[in-house]
């Protein structure tokens, strides 16, 4: 049986509030172990090829110390930047995160949250501090906000609690978003009966549960080692899955369709109140 190693830390430093700091280590939360990987071969001979730098102009291999990296200032015109150009920015935050603000976890909009690590003591003379800093955080309702060096790269980060510890998850530049006014606003209010909105409120409550990770499926990873399964034990490969229908004409007997299939009964509509005579 093959021994479990330990993540190796990305990163090690300290975490500051105010004038609480402990030391911490940051471990990735996410692994691409279990996809499946493609090499690139040679459709003639089945062999690996690999990748390689050549001049534009000439054709001709470069080598890898003699590989730049250009910026395009003009068209065709780049600017040679050095490594040590990089290394010589003085970036802050390098060994600390130093938490600048808190904000509600009510608040946070997870279309900037990217990438998470594990946010672990570093040792155990940061115990008490660390969980000090985790469990305060819990009882307030709030993550911090702070910034790290990753990989030569300044990233905005939040830290939330999280069980015994922590999660720290790299932040999207605001810049990087794409404006949401840009995208709904040829969007059109609809008027439709509220019926149909009672019968799409019953199909969701059938369906309420609880937040479950583990009963995620990647369908498009499923698909490919079945095919390669196939093709492997020289079957013919599965059937693609059927193209959805078009757009629904029916909303509302395709709803009522819906609820049948749960068990559910359709909403009684409700008399209209009967007129008074004189």
């Amino acid at each position: 049986m093959s021994k479990m190693v330990a993540p190796r830390a990305a990163w090690k430093g300290f975490l500051k509030v105010g004038s609480v700091s402990c030391g911490v280590k940051i471990v990735g939360a996410t692994s691409e172990a279990s996809k499946v990987h493609f090499r690139i071969l040679n459709r003639k001979d089945g062999l690996p090829v690999k990748s390689v730098y050549a001049d534009e102009e000439t054709g001709k291999l470069v080598d890898v110390e003699d590989q730049v990296k250009g910026f395009e200032v003009e068209k065709d015109e780049f600017l040679q930047i050095e490594p040590d150009d990089i290394k010589a920015l003085k970036l802050t935050s390098k060994h600390t995160l130093e938490v600048g603000e808190f904000v509600s976890l009510d608040e946070i909009d997870t279309r900037y949250l990217e990438k998470p690590y594990y946010l672990i003591p570093a040792d155990g003379a940061a115990l008490e501090a660390y969980g000090v800093i985790r469990d305060a955080m819990k009882n307030k309702g709030v993550a911090a906000r702070s910034c790290v060096v990753l990989y030569q790269r300044g990233r905005e980060v939040l830290i939330q609690p999280y069980g015994k510890g922590m999660v720290m998850t790299e932040l999207r530049n605001h810049n990087e978003m794409v404006s949401q006014d840009s995208v709904f606003d040829g969007l059109k209010t609809q008027k439709y009966d509220p019926e149909l909105l009672e019968i799409a409120g019953m199909l969701i409550d059938k369906k309420v549960t609880t937040f479950d990770p583990s009963k995620f499926e990647d369908t498009y990873e499923d698909a490919l080692i079945a095919m390669i399964d196939a093709k492997r034990k020289g079957k013919q490969p599965p059937k693609p899955a059927p193209k959805p229908k078009e757009n629904v004409i029916n909303l509302a007997e395709v709803l009522k369709k819906s609820l049948r299939q749960e068990g559910l009964g359709t909403p009684e509509k409700s008399a209209p109140p009967k007129r008074k005579t004189a």
